[in-house]
């Protein structure tokens, strides 16, 4: 019981940095309608970035969770603006060529900037420790990050459901001109929605930095693999899905780490084959 337990544990923490970093993935598709294959590299950015203004500026932990991601909303401000505003129209294949070579420009920016070695992050002090959890000792910053997950959610469910601003993101991603006749502006908008969902992203990116142990330029490809099956498996564009298909495959990825380490990745792919084979829209996609 203390194995499952702590497995369990281990597979919610790892299962919330996915969903901090699909929902911004799923949050933009659900809007703009691009799925951006360089979301995984606002992650990578944000961890870079945090990294910096804690170690070479000397600042806390807090302080550089702000500035990091914040940093990054920026460089998302002028990937959206200059060019993904151009592409919202065209075919699905078009886009994910324009941001996978995003991709490639922002991992060789990180080695230019920062190396292409592995860069250790500093140790915390107030989040460090273990706790005992039956009988077992687990990582208070794992609690930490498995109690983030869960208030990002609800932020986002109170943004979109209950404040006016998310009445009118869900009309403008209903009916763009229909919304613009309104007298909504949807390009402003939209690129308001990008920078929110690269915020995430960045986010959590910086709260990996305790986390991950070694920050290297290729990180953000793997979280986007992952997040990318988050938001197949809960259904595209659907917050609630990439939160529940986060949960399932962070806690059967622990236990395949576990109990199968030789098919660890088998077990994800074979869930997606499974549900795609079920429900081709995803658990929480809408049927067309």
């Amino acid at each position: 019981m203390q194995s499952y337990a702590h497995v369990i544990l281990a597979g919610l923490s790892s299962g919330m940095f996915i969903w901090l970093v699909a929902s911004g993935l799923t949050l933009i598709f659900g809007v703009l309608g691009v799925l951006n294959f360089a979301h995984g590299s606002f992650y990578m950015l944000g961890a870079y970035c945090t990294f910096t203004v804690l170690k070479y500026l000397g600042a806390g932990y807090w302080t550089g969770l702000l500035l990091g991601p914040l940093a990054v909303c920026a460089v998302g401000f002028v990937v959206e603006r200059f060019f993904l505003r151009h592409v919202y129209r065209i075919a699905l294949p078009y886009q994910l060529l324009l941001t996978f070579a995003f991709v490639l420009i922002f991992e060789n920016l990180v080695k230019i900037v920062w190396g292409g070695g592995a860069l250790s992050p500093p140790s915390l002090s107030f989040l460090g420790g273990s706790v005992p959890i039956l009988g077992r000792n687990f990582p208070v910053y794992n609690l930490f990050i498995i109690a983030v997950g869960p208030a990002v959610a609800l932020l986002l469910w109170v943004l979109l459901e209950k404040t006016w601003y998310g009445r009118i993101i869900r009309a403008s991603s209903s009916d763009r001109e229909m919304a613009a006749s309104l007298g909504v502006r949807v390009p402003a908008l939209f690129t308001g929605v990008f920078v929110f969902g690269t915020w995430l992203g960045a986010l959590g990116g910086g709260l990996a930095v305790p986390y991950v142990g070694l920050l290297t330029p290729g990180m953000g490809e793997t979280i986007i693999i992952e997040a990318f099956i988050v938001a197949v498996i809960g259904g595209l564009g659907s917050l609630k899905g990439a939160f529940v298909g986060a949960l399932v495959i962070g806690v059967l990825s622990a236990f395949g780490t576990r109990f199968f380490p030789a098919f660890d990745m088998a077990l994800t792919f074979i869930l997606m084959g499974g549900v795609l084979l079920w429900r081709p829209q995803g658990l929480f996609g809408a049927t067309r």
